[in-house]
């Protein structure tokens, strides 16, 4: 039995943000899906803005499994998963393991095609990059989002989130925070021209 698309499918039932008051639950599926289209995004801003050769198709897939071993091992709350290096370490393993668990869930056939996803080559490390930017920028967004359903609970998790983007000194999340960020604090009406 193949059930790699049967487990993927079940993203959808994995919460995200579990220690925190949310105004709106998120699931995995629905981040990975954000979180694709904005490496994607990056990718793009990466080429016709920055003159590089990056792939944003291979960028928007990696965003789309960049958490399915959160199917097995549940999405672990930041600061329980970097409370020490031994945490951290012992966390790295149990996610390893937990996509060769996955990847036998494909036919023999099949498992080349998905190994660059679930094991990380080094040709791919700036798309990655790119990808880590695209979580944390879905993040900034989810806190933006509650801040603007009236939730504070979500006030410091904002500056982290922003903190974070900062640190990794990308051009194309400095980009992408100057041409779309502003738009995530508008209502539907101010979004369409008033036009709904």
């Amino acid at each position: 039995m193949n059930s790699f698309f049967a487990m993927m499918s079940r993203m959808k039932y994995i919460d995200r943000w579990a220690l925190m008051r949310n105004s709106r639950q998120e699931n995995v599926s629905e981040h990975s899906l954000e979180v694709a289209m904005i490496a994607h995004a990056l990718a793009v801003i990466g080429n016709a803005c920055l003159g590089k050769e990056l792939d944003p198709w291979k960028a928007a897939v990696f965003g789309m499994y960049h958490d399915a071993t959160e199917i097995i091992t549940g999405d672990m709350p930041t600061p329980v998963k970097y409370y020490n290096p031994q945490i951290k370490d012992t966390y790295k393993d149990i996610e390893y393991q937990a996509a060769q668990s996955l990847l036998s869930m494909l036919p023999e056939e099949m498992e080349t095609a998905y190994l660059e996803i679930f094991e990380k080559r080094e040709e791919d490390a700036y798309l990655w990059k790119l990808v880590k930017a695209a979580d944390k920028l879905s993040a900034y967004i989810k806190c933006i989002e509650e801040e603007q359903a009236g939730n504070r609970e979500f006030t410091s998790a904002k500056k982290m989130a922003l903190g974070t983007l900062k640190k990794l000194q990308l051009p194309e999340t400095e980009l992408f925070l100057q041409y779309f960020i502003d738009a995530y604090g508008k209502n539907l009406d101010e979004l369409t021209g008033g036009e709904t």
